[in-house]
């Protein structure tokens, strides 16, 4: 798949690490001629484009790739509340917006939509239970919005646990599941990859993981049990 064009240079913080933990290839650009200068033979992706910060210059672009012979789409606006009303005079220069500060999982919905719409792939396969994100392809994981500092074997734990949600398993079976057959380790490997995924996981997720007495470990609920937020049982 070929980059978004993502303006201003440097682009906003939460942005990049959105773009980054979806697994989205971009490229910033500070201008118009920029952007014609880095683009791809085969044309941007789209567009995320932040007006908050240079709302003339956000513009700018926006109406350079709307008067190309193929249109740029979808080309998405991040804008902040005051901005709102700015948008009615150039609502054909984009395809949608979103306001910041932004959630991540929301402008992750809107670029997976607006991808749908446009009839193209909506980017790497990714793990979701509540707040966690876990990218598949890029081995990169977080917690509303907060990135993940794991181990290879700690991100393939949280992985198996995020994929078989309200499953009881027993110490063995995680072992055999996540780190094989050939492993040799004691249960006490599991033990303590839990423990650290727990404190990575910070105090408001540690619940998600559940010690099940004189069995194993349970991750969440399962999602048929769970009303909306995926929230893990007692």
């Amino acid at each position: 798949m070929e980059p978004f064009l993502v303006f201003p240079d440097p682009p906003p913080p939460l942005l990049v690490q959105t773009l980054d933990l979806a697994g989205y290839s971009w490229k910033a650009v500070a201008n118009a001629s920029i952007a014609a200068q880095l683009e791809p033979p085969d044309g941007w992706s789209g567009a995320v484009v932040s007006a908050e910060g240079d709302a003339e210059g956000a513009f700018v672009i926006c109406r350079a790739l709307r008067r190309r012979d193929v249109p740029v789409q979808p080309v998405l606006v991040l804008v902040a509340g005051n901005q709102l009303g700015d948008l009615e005079l150039r609502e054909d220069l984009f395809d949608d917006f979103c306001l910041t500060p932004f959630h991540p999982k929301e402008l992750e919905a809107r670029l997976r939509l607006l991808a749908w719409r446009a009839g193209r792939a909506t980017g790497p396969e990714v793990v979701e239970y509540g707040d966690l994100v876990i990218n598949l392809e890029t081995y990169q994981a977080a917690v509303g919005g907060r990135p993940l500092d794991l181990t290879y074997m700690e991100h393939e734990l949280l992985k198996f646990f995020a994929t078989h949600p309200g499953k009881v398993f027993t110490r063995e079976t995680l072992l055999s599941r996540v780190w094989g057959y050939e492993y040799y380790g004691g249960a006490r490997t599991v033990d303590v990859h839990v423990r650290r995924l727990r404190a990575k996981l910070g105090d408001d997720h540690a619940g998600w993981i559940q010690t099940v007495r004189s069995v194993g470990y349970r991750f969440g609920q399962s999602r048929w049990g769970v009303g909306g937020a995926n929230r893990p049982e007692g």
